[in-house]
């Protein structure tokens, strides 16, 4: 890990704006982090520990992800995802609201599942998991006049979580196989897997060389990315989070870090 930490050390060195990178070897439990324990302005990485709190509530029976709600207008907000243009009234089973939350970064999704378990819950459910720095204080797209905090992550928390969901210590194995399987189905990246091969398996049910189950966030000026890499049989938990970058320059940078953990997972 020292030479992965020093290659790491060595892109960022002449990098605009600031950042923060922490990496663990799931399977060796080495880890390191650069600028770890930083509060960052969390953007949609929050999404990663809402779904851990929605799994943890369906594991104390509060609610069944199998349970439909109702979409209400009230609910639309904009940004990223597809229920804003969903016409209110239709219901979708919790679990479908998870899946779109990650792999789309639904905005309405999030805000949906914030109201039904709370926000005091997820918060305690963050500190639950050792998340000490890391904090929701609101819901998104929305603004509030009497707003004083944010919602805000370290790199160091966030890899930390990952670590535990690759291990299938989050909430459960069985919750921490669904939240995997729900990552692996990401559409969006901010840059990490920009660099990695491409994925070529022309033979039916051959094991891809990679897989990838992550979650991005950006609003301007910031652009992070948090994932589990897999590549050979082990697993890297990654998150990397910048601000006061130029949106190009932080994708390339995401990508440069991905391609050295790839390089290293191999």
């Amino acid at each position: 890990m020292n030479a992965l930490q020093e290659k790491v050390e060595g892109r960022l060195k002449n990098a605009n704006g600031i950042w923060a990178v922490a990496v663990e070897d799931v399977n060796e439990g080495t880890l390191f982090s650069i600028n770890g324990d930083e509060c960052f302005y969390a953007a949609s990485i929050i999404k990663v520990p809402i779904m851990a709190a929605v799994f943890a509530a369906a594991e104390k029976e509060v609610v069944r992800l199998g349970d439909r709600l109702p979409l209400r207008r009230d609910d639309i907000v904009g940004g990223s995802g597809v229920l804003q243009f969903m016409s209110p009234g239709i219901e979708l089973p919790i679990y479908d609201l998870l899946t779109l939350m990650i792999i789309q970064s639904d905005n309405t999704a999030t805000n949906m599942l914030i109201d039904l378990i709370g926000m005091e819950t997820i918060q305690a459910f963050l500190k639950e998991l050792g998340m000490e720095r890391s904090e929701i204080h609101h819901k998104l797209m929305i603004v509030q006049a009497n707003r004083v905090r944010s919602n805000e992550i370290t790199a160091s928390e966030m890899t930390a979580l990952l670590a535990k969901i690759a291990q299938g210590e989050c909430v459960s194995l069985h919750a921490s196989e669904q939240m995997v399987r729900i990552m692996k189905q990401q559409q969006l990246s901010n840059g990490f897997i920009d660099s990695l091969p491409a994925i070529n398996t022309p033979i039916v049910g051959a094991i891809p060389e990679w897989e990838f189950a992550g979650k991005g966030g950006n609003v301007e000026g910031i652009k992070h990315e948090c994932a589990l890499l897999y590549v050979r049989g082990r697993c890297m938990a990654v998150t990397v989070l910048s601000k006061g970058c130029a949106e190009d320059e932080a994708q390339e940078m995401i990508a440069q870090i991905g391609s050295e953990v790839y390089d290293y997972a191999r």
